[in-house]
């Protein structure tokens, strides 16, 4: 996975993406970012293709900022990726967010994720009409135990939550 709207990116390679995007409208894109300023910019100046799901990445408070620039895009999905959680992100204003999803951190270094964080995003998903999917618990469990990431699984309370936008004639951009 990468960032196409990392710094180092050149805007050619950006524009020879979004073509090959365009010249394929049966397949659905998922761009993400934490770039929020440069995807902004972009996408202030090109058209947002009407297969093109915009997402941030929301890993803690300070990323929260990220969410009010998606919003400002007129995307047919617009998605926040809470993956690595790494901290209790508290009140979401989620108007006009289509989809969050959610995740732990995986591998050595891997940070804990705590179930209240994961609840209390779920919760504020179902109050305020997001679909909410979760991935992962990643390298620690829901009961804090250190072990192999598929161990951990990916069971809230024993549910699979994986629910995906809804995507109707509101969500197009053109």
């Amino acid at each position: 996975m990468s960032d196409l709207f990392h710094k180092n990116v050149p805007d050619e390679f950006i524009n020879q993406v979004i073509a090959v995007i365009k010249s394929t409208p049966q397949h659905r894109y998922q761009l993400l970012t934490k770039r929020v300023e440069r995807l902004a910019a972009y996408f202030q100046a090109h058209i947002i293709p009407d297969n093109v799901w915009l997402g941030v990445t929301v890993e803690n408070q300070v990323a929260k900022k990220r969410i009010d620039f998606l919003r400002t895009l007129n995307a047919p999905i617009r998605f926040l990726s809470c993956e690595p959680l790494l901290e209790d992100l508290g009140r979401l204003n989620l108007a006009n967010i289509d989809w969050v999803i959610v995740g732990g951190e995986s591998g050595t270094s891997a940070r804990p994720m705590k179930e209240e964080w994961v609840l209390s995003i779920k919760a504020q998903t179902e109050n305020q009409g997001s679909a909410f999917f979760f991935k992962q618990w990643g390298t620690w469990g829901s009961d804090g135990v250190k072990r192999n990431k598929h161990e951990n699984g990916k069971l809230i309370k024993g549910k699979v939550y994986q629910q995906m936008p809804a995507i109707h004639s509101s969500n197009l951009s053109g």
